[in-house]
């Protein structure tokens, strides 16, 4: 967990995204344009092509891609693999994109301090700028990791991201980088407009066991899209699904609902709390309208 000491000094930084946050809700700004996605994830026990037709039957328009599927003999298939070449993901986002599903998000599946981090990275950018997938998804150790070579390289795969059309985005995820404010503050020192914040408000509460709504206040400003989960710590310690837990949506959706950006928001955990995941694919398809439905009456509430 973060020691306070250390939480607070972030809070101190993030001041000046504080008040950017203040400025959205004082003066008359565009809507963002929440792009409600539905990640794979959910359906990794099952086929790609499963999940695929179960986030089109729920009434998405938009995809983020997870990691693994079971295929064919119930073997964990990567859906995107590392070292797989641009090409192949481009004919994977034609797929998408063949069933009315624009892809939004992929994995990168690797940390950025790893020994082959800046290498894999710079391919999963490649990737993603030959599939016309805006954004890569990366995030560090549960037990934190090397600030000084993150920020290394992450200036270093910023004008790559950029010079391909796509954003680099790290979220929370326990340790030193537990908070949207420690992520904030290492854009911040970043500095390029290819690397910005992912918010996973679930990993904030769930890791650290802090309120993300102050949390979200502090990195308004660096946010560029959502992972969406909910968590609950009572009667049960456990992710969720949006609305399914103790995080106010509508709270923190609101500091981000009016930037005039385009604005991801991927679902990851669409589960309901306390009960078995679904045995069946049309069990998942099921809550993942849930979810969606959830997300755009409070989108419609806070932008009304």
């Amino acid at each position: 967990m973060m020691p306070r000491r250390r939480f607070l000094a972030l809070t101190a930084a993030a001041l000046p995204s504080l008040k950017l946050a203040h400025a959205f809700a004082a003066e008359p700004q565009r809507k963002t344009e929440f792009q409600t996605a539905c990640m794979t994830l959910p359906w990794s026990q099952f086929p790609l092509q499963r999940a695929l037709t179960g986030i089109q039957s729920a009434g998405y328009r938009h995809v983020a891609w997870g990691t693994t599927h079971k295929e064919d003999g119930g073997k964990p298939v990567p859906v995107l693999a590392p070292d797989a070449p641009p090409e192949r993901a481009k004919e994977l986002a034609a797929r998408c994109r063949d069933l009315g599903l624009e892809p939004l998000m992929m994995f990168s599946t690797i940390y950025p301090e790893a020994a082959n981090g800046l290498e894999v990275l710079t391919h999963r950018l490649k990737q993603a700028g030959a599939a016309r997938v805006p954004q890569v998804l990366t995030f560090g150790h549960t037990k934190g990791g090397n600030r000084e070579l993150w920020v290394k390289r992450l200036k270093q795969l910023g004008p790559i991201a950029r010079d391909l059309g796509v954003l680099l985005v790290v979220k929370q995820h326990g340790g030193e980088t537990g908070t949207g404010a420690a992520c904030a503050a290492i854009t911040r020192e970043v500095a390029d407009a290819g690397v910005k914040v992912n918010y996973d408000a679930g990993n904030v509460m769930d890791y650290l066991d802090l309120d993300p709504i102050p949390d979200i206040k502090l990195c308004a400003g660096e946010v560029r899209s959502f992972c969406i989960k909910d968590h609950r710590n009572f009667p049960k310690d456990e992710d969720c699904g949006p609305g399914f837990g103790e995080i106010d949506h509508y709270k923190l959706l609101a500091p981000v609902a009016f930037t005039g950006l385009r604005m991801p928001l991927c679902c990851e955990n669409i589960f309901a709390p306390l009960l078995p995941r679904p045995k069946e694919p049309a069990g998942v398809d099921a809550l993942a309208r849930r979810a969606r439905e959830f997300l755009e009456v409070v989108i419609a509430g806070i932008q009304s």
